[in-house]
């Protein structure tokens, strides 16, 4: 039994160094996205505030007003992932007096744990609460990610999933992990069996050090995770009843995508790799909602999939002529703006069913 308390202190003395140390560089790293970093390093400190528990089991209650505010500070760890994730998604977040609202819970139950000498009633109202809270903000995260997955499909020709793919397994890590804080809470309350939490606070520690780990690993092989797009665009289904007069009068005709088709075959402006729907409704002469609403409403396809269309007829068109057989797959990719080979072969097996090399060789062959 010893040797597990020590054991449990030990691994939560090694998680808060490595939070504040992983907190620390957050805050001194120079960047653009030093605004993200920042919330992020600001959850690990809370993260780290409330695992201080690991090691501070006894002497932790000779101190009631650190108990409490530990204890209440739990409340503050989803809402500042939440924001975290926001400010990851949208290059243009700021931190606004609004977001204070987040904090409400954190205050309440400060004031509540205060006043009633940190009750076990009030406690456990505290866990209640705590864990609805926890889920409700999980369930913003993905509709978040959700939202954020289809305003970049809808707006840039080149979207890097890097960021995405981070917050989405960073949730799903968060919500394992959090299994054993359940089993901790059902052990505690149902069976109080001192040997079984010990245990099961071995878990949470192990847990925990595997996902600090996996945040500085992260860090090391992946600096450049993030790339967001702007805070005021919104998905196209959102704003299509209120333009929907507009569309059908100005741009749903046959014409108006004609002359669309007409300039994406002549001017070719898909070759540029870092193509956006603004910029290529800035080039076309037609306002960023019109051209949006066009192409996903009236032709039914995403920018992304409408851009990578005509990439993959130009590469069809290189890959089969025989006078570019010295050009590689590699050349020819970004040649018709495509940034990424994965990409590339993923949109090319999707239009086509064959890989680059495959296609090739059956057209030159033919």
């Amino acid at each position: 039994m010893e040797n597990n308390i020590e054991l449990i202190s030990s691994l939560g003395k090694i998680i808060v160094f490595l939070m504040l140390l992983f907190s620390a560089f957050l805050f001194s790293v120079k960047g653009n996205k030093r605004l993200p970093n920042q919330i992020f390093a600001t959850f690990l400190l809370i993260t780290a505030f409330d695992l201080t528990g690991l090691f501070l089991i006894d002497g932790s209650a000779k101190y009631l007003n650190f108990q409490i505010l530990k204890s209440a500070s739990s409340l503050l760890q989803m809402p500042a992932f939440y924001l975290y994730v926001l400010s990851v998604c949208y290059s243009d977040f700021t931190l606004k007096p609004k977001h204070l609202l987040h904090t409400g819970l954190f205050f309440l139950f400060l004031l509540i744990l205060k006043i009633n000498s940190y009750s076990n009633q009030s406690l456990l109202i505290l866990r209640i609460v705590g864990e609805v809270q926890y889920f409700a903000y999980i369930v913003a995260i993905f509709f978040a990610l959700k939202k954020y997955k289809t305003i970049y499909l809808e707006n840039y020709s080149n979207p890097d999933y890097t960021n995405y793919k981070w917050l989405f397994q960073a949730t799903v890590i968060f919500c394992i992990a959090h299994v054993f804080v359940l089993v901790k809470l059902g052990a505690h309350y149902f069976h109080n069996d001192q040997h079984l939490l010990q245990y099961i606070y071995i878990l949470i520690s192990i847990s925990a050090l595997s996902v600090i780990c996996w945040f500085v690993l992260k860090a090391l092989y992946s600096p450049y995770l993030f790339t967001g797009v702007r805070a005021a665009l919104k998905p196209i289904k959102s704003t299509t009843d209120k333009y929907k007069t507009t569309a059908e009068k100005d741009i749903a005709s046959n014409e108006a995508i004609k002359r669309l088709t007409f300039y994406m075959e002549n001017e070719k402006p898909y070759l540029d790799f870092e193509l956006t729907l603004q910029k290529l409704a800035s080039q076309f002469g037609m306002q960023e909602k019109e051209l949006s609403i066009l192409i996903n409403q009236y032709l039914g396809k995403h920018f992304f999939d409408f851009i990578n269309e005509y990439r993959i007829e130009e590469a069809k068109r290189i890959l089969g002529n025989p006078h570019n057989e010295a050009l590689t797959i590699l050349e020819i990719l970004y040649q018709v703006g495509f940034n990424s080979k994965s990409s590339f072969y993923t949109a090319f097996k999707k239009e086509t069913n064959q890989t680059p090399t495959s296609y090739r060789k059956s057209a030159l062959s033919g």
